[in-house]
């Protein structure tokens, strides 16, 4: 709590109304509202995977459960964790890119895109939900694992796309320095 009056006290000394806005000279950052449509691909883009509104997904009832398993439960969280959503690790020569934060609350999504510096977004797949457990959104061995690798230092900026299970997004987009795990 303590930390917290500080950050107020800094953001407001700064003139800072929101703690995930970039200052007007940092480089681009951005994060799109929840419940925005994903961006249409440029035109020299290539084909972009379908949109949240596409037919072949349906949103889902959001009914709360209590365990964690709607967009409705777990949007609050994923939004209140957004800084936390990726993580960049140098380990044995490569950068390893990690989402454990989005796999641990997955049971509310309908998907996931990743970008690496400029490459379009990609789907990463969604490891199922657990639901017949008592922890649905567990991470589980055959689950397979929440990282990617890349050669050494190449991963300069990391774009998001949540796709929700009610068809709402959000989006992110996080320079190295802001999600380097010591």
């Amino acid at each position: 709590m303590f930390l917290w009056l500080w950050t107020l006290i800094f953001m407001d000394a700064a003139s800072i109304t929101d703690p995930y806005e970039a200052p007007a000279n940092a480089p681009v950052i951005q994060a799109n509202s929840p419940a925005s449509p994903a961006s249409p691909a440029s035109p020299a883009s290539p084909a972009a995977p379908n949109s949240p509104a596409s037919p072949q997904m349906q949103a889902e009832p959001q009914v709360p459960t209590g365990r964690f398993t709607t967009a409705t439960e777990v949007r609050p969280i994923l939004t209140a964790t957004k800084t936390s959503w990726v993580g960049v690790r140098e380990y044995d020569g490569q950068d390893l890119v990690y989402v454990t934060q989005i796999l641990a609350w997955r049971c509310g999504l309908a998907g996931l895109r990743v970008a690496i510096n400029d490459a379009p977004l990609a789907d990463w797949p969604l490891p199922p939900c657990h639901l017949d457990t008592p922890a649905p959104n567990a991470i589980l061995p055959e689950d397979g694992l929440p990282y990617r690798a890349f050669p050494f230092g190449s991963v300069k900026t990391i774009t998001v796309e949540l796709i929700y299970d009610d068809l709402s997004s959000d989006a992110a987009v996080f320079l190295r320095p802001m999600v380097m795990i010591p």
